[in-house]
């Protein structure tokens, strides 16, 4: 089976430090709360929103041991006015055995504002 796990973050200003260090930082908690092995990725898509192009997010893909291999791809989201600006999200198509519901989507920063029905105390 192929689930998607989503997550989001957002950066304080367009810079190539924070944006790569943010989405490090997604990643890494992704992996952690999914118990994720590089081998199970099949692809990670990337977008980001009209206000960050100061460095591809996907850098941060190298950064994470083990990860050299997983496809990756960034792309701009849909400029949608009133949308949350600086906002880096993520989709892992990942090959699990775990139902639907027991993913866990993360969503970091401000852009814990995206989802609040699966932050963990709702």
């Amino acid at each position: 089976m192929i689930r998607g796990v989503r997550g989001a973050t957002t950066v304080n200003k367009n810079d190539e430090t924070l944006i790569v260090r943010e989405t490090e930082k997604l990643y890494l908690a992704l992996i952690s709360e999914n118990e994720l092995k590089a081998d199970s990725v099949a692809s990670v898509f990337i977008s980001v929103t009209d206000d960050i192009n100061a460095a591809f997010p996907a850098r941060a893909q190298r950064n994470i041991e083990g990860w050299k291999y997983v496809p990756v791809m960034c792309m701009k989201e849909i400029a949608v006015p009133g949308a949350l600006p600086l906002c880096i999200r993520i989709m892992m198509h990942v090959n699990t055995e775990k139902d639907q519901q027991d993913i866990h989507h993360v969503y970091l920063n401000k852009a814990v504002s995206l989802r609040p029905d699966l932050q963990p105390s709702n």
